[in-house]
């Protein structure tokens, strides 16, 4: 499948007069638990030609496709839109820029973004992003037993918040790196990790149960989260900076 994916970019590129300055992957894949049948979730940062950004009309500035009977699934943001979105530190574009797995990249263009995002980054829209999506998640967990891909969603939003009230930096998009990164207990620690290893044998659709010493950490993380987020300083963006960026991009 990944000797397929570099086609299917190139494809774009043609059918759609794009440039990619980045595509890499996303989701459990590049997150670092993926099951056997996890999809191909790639993400892209593209570019128009300069004329595009002229139009007075408003113009589609994603793109959303499916390949190979839904097994790769290609979305992106248009330049434009990407940089505002990392104005604002929308973590989806922090993760985007983290990946580990590359398909196609600009070098200089990811290397300035990753300092763009450094100087942009907002403690306090990364703590909301994931508190509100671990504590949704962990909601569907209460029950005798719930499917293991969900946990490890709720474990790396839990560890994430953990890593944002601990440190000045962008939690990693690798899991493991953030748990590296915590004040966590040797024994919570080695359970995920041997969960890490449990998920890649089962397929997503498995169910688990019990794990009521990592449901109790969730629920004392997440509290103390909720507890420090107002605390929490927005970004320093600057959005002339961006602008130039965004100018130096295009010519």
């Amino acid at each position: 499948m990944k000797e397929k994916i570099p086609y299917y970019l190139e494809k774009l590129e043609k059918e759609k007069d794009i440039q990619i300055l980045l595509a890499c992957e996303t989701g459990s894949r590049a997150w670092g638990f993926p099951s056997p049948d996890s999809d191909f979730d790639i993400r892209i940062i593209y570019k128009h030609e300069k004329n595009w950004y002229l139009s007075l009309s408003e113009q589609k500035d994603s793109i959303d496709l499916m390949f190979e009977e839904n097994e790769i699934d290609i979305t992106g943001w248009d330049l434009r839109k990407s940089l505002k979105l990392l104005f604002k530190s929308n973590v989806s574009m922090l993760e985007r820029i983290q990946s580990p797995i590359i398909y196609k990249e600009n070098k200089e263009f990811v290397e300035e973004i990753k300092k763009l995002a450094q100087n942009s980054y907002s403690k306090i829209a990364t703590m909301h992003h994931h508190l509100n999506l671990a504590k949704g998640m962990f909601r569907e967990l209460n029950s005798e037993s719930y499917k293991l891909k969900k946990l490890f969603y709720v474990l790396r939003s839990t560890a994430s918040c953990q890593w944002i009230l601990e440190r000045n930096e962008i939690p990693p998009i690798v899991f493991t790196e953030v748990l590296d990164g915590i004040s966590i207990s040797e024994s919570i620690k080695n359970r995920i990790l041997e969960l890490i290893d449990l998920k890649a044998t089962k397929n997503e659709s498995y169910f688990h149960s019990g794990e009521e010493i990592l449901f109790e950490y969730i629920k004392e993380t997440l509290d103390k989260a909720k507890k420090e987020a107002k605390k929490l300083p927005s970004g320093n963006g600057n959005m002339d900076e961006l602008n130039k960026f965004f100018i130096k991009t295009l010519d």
